[in-house]
């Protein structure tokens, strides 16, 4: 049985090694990740996490991991923005209001699939010009869905969360360990 992470993101690598795994292989997968017209945030998330692990080759008694964040202000997705000028319109439109960071965990082995959702709420303060301008030049925005990135240079906008940390930064630790487990991740087993 190997492990096979799902996810190119440094952040999720970092995640699990904070439960003290480390994955047998890394499989980003290639999916479209374009909403449907009038799909909402959390169904997106979900949907997206379900394709991704779906995606990824695995032998039939290996464990996937995929997970998809998103954020959501209200009923409209924040994706990874395109560049620059949208980051900088997507920092505008979180400036001073709160929103919702969706991530979506979806594990499987063989045929069978287990999945959570996670759902945290972000207040984002005020943002000056300036401080979006500063931010932007950091690149620190890139990859990022909403444009920000908690645990990095962003984490000074962000007076006050509601949920999971590990979930805004990409994977909610407490349900993934219950995914593995319920998968029969060796970690969970107590025979590492």
């Amino acid at each position: 049985m190997a492990f096979i992470l799902g996810s190119g993101s440094p952040r999720r690598l970092d995640l699990l090694a904070q439960l003290g795994i480390t994955p047998d292989a890394v499989r980003p997968p290639e999916i479209d990740e374009t909403p449907a017209k009038g799909e909402l945030p959390r169904a997106y998330c979900t949907r997206i996490s379900r394709e991704k692990v779906a995606a990824v080759e695995a032998g039939p008694d290996d464990i996937v991991l995929c997970a998809d964040t998103t954020v959501a202000l209200g009923r409209r997705i924040l994706g990874k923005p395109a560049d620059a000028d949208e980051a900088a319109r997507f920092l505008r439109s979180l400036s001073g209001r709160r929103h919702r960071v969706i991530t979506a965990v979806a594990v499987r082995r063989g045929g069978r699939l287990w999945e959570r959702d996670v759902v945290s709420q972000v207040k984002v303060k005020r943002l000056s010009e300036g401080e979006i301008s500063a931010y932007l030049t950091t690149g620190d925005w890139q990859g990022k869905a909403g444009a920000y990135a908690i645990q990095g240079p962003a984490g000074a906008f962000v007076p006050w969360i509601s949920g999971s940390f590990s979930a805004i930064v990409g994977l909610p630790l407490a349900e993934t360990a219950v995914l593995l487990a319920a998968a029969g991740h060796s970690k969970f087993k107590g025979d590492t």
